[in-house]
């Protein structure tokens, strides 16, 4: 009996996990949305768009163009090569914050946003996805323009700024609060329901046995099927 409360209990702490990890979308929160609004200067081939409702930007470079995204300092950050190579600045104080979701990840002394660029290059497939802070919400809390959490609410717009072919311009975006979505409260739901479950279980386990020795039964021989 004792090992299947165990199973159960491990069982209902794995899906309380997989709840968690699906509702934070692989770094994102579900709860929000952030938008391309724009970007400047317009160039055909190259693209960007948002990974994992608030986490992530993704830059496709199709045509051989060079394109620059600059940290939160406006130093460059990283880039695309006109031949695809893509390569990070490991000067940037940005390389190592984007690890991070609230940028508590530590940065190196030798990390200087005033210094000149050291480019290590992570790839040569043209496309890059990085972690940037200006695009989500940098807390646990939910933001203080939201009044009513049902209703979507613009949280703030804002900007990261790119170069692309020596061309200065910039992403702009919004992010919105929409609210936990439907299959994060159905998961929650359910798991609430399976725990509630576990916990009852032992007390109609015990209540059922007192009633049969009440009643004069004999206890049924226990069979262990896990």
């Amino acid at each position: 009996m004792r090992k299947r409360w165990a199973a159960l209990a491990a069982t209902t702490t794995l899906l309380c996990l997989l709840t968690a990890s699906a509702a934070q979308g692989h770094g994102g929160s579900s709860s929000y949305r952030s938008e391309i609004d724009s970007v400047t200067p317009s160039v055909p081939g190259v693209s960007f768009e948002v990974l994992n409702y608030d986490a992530d930007m993704e830059l496709v470079d199709q045509d051989g163009h060079e394109v620059v995204i600059y940290g939160y300092k406006g130093e460059p950050y990283a880039r695309i090569l006109p031949d695809g190579t893509v390569q990070t600045n490991q000067r940037s104080p940005a390389t190592y914050l984007n690890v991070d979701r609230y940028a508590e990840a530590p940065v190196p002394p030798s990390a200087d946003a005033e210094a000149a660029p050291v480019w290590k290059t992570v790839g040569d497939s043209g496309t890059f996805s990085w972690h940037d802070h200006r695009m989500h919400y940098m807390a646990t809390a939910t933001p203080p323009q939201v009044k009513d959490e049902s209703k979507r609410t613009k949280v703030f717009d804002y900007e990261i700024p790119v170069r692309i072919d020596g061309r200065m311009g910039a992403i702009d975006g919004t992010l919105f609060w929409v609210g936990p979505d439907e299959g994060s409260k159905l998961t929650t739901f359910i798991v609430g329901a399976v725990f509630l479950v576990l916990l009852g279980a032992p007390f109609l386990i015990d209540r059922r046995r007192r009633q049969r020795r009440e009643a004069g039964e004999e206890e049924p021989p226990s069979k262990e099927a896990w």
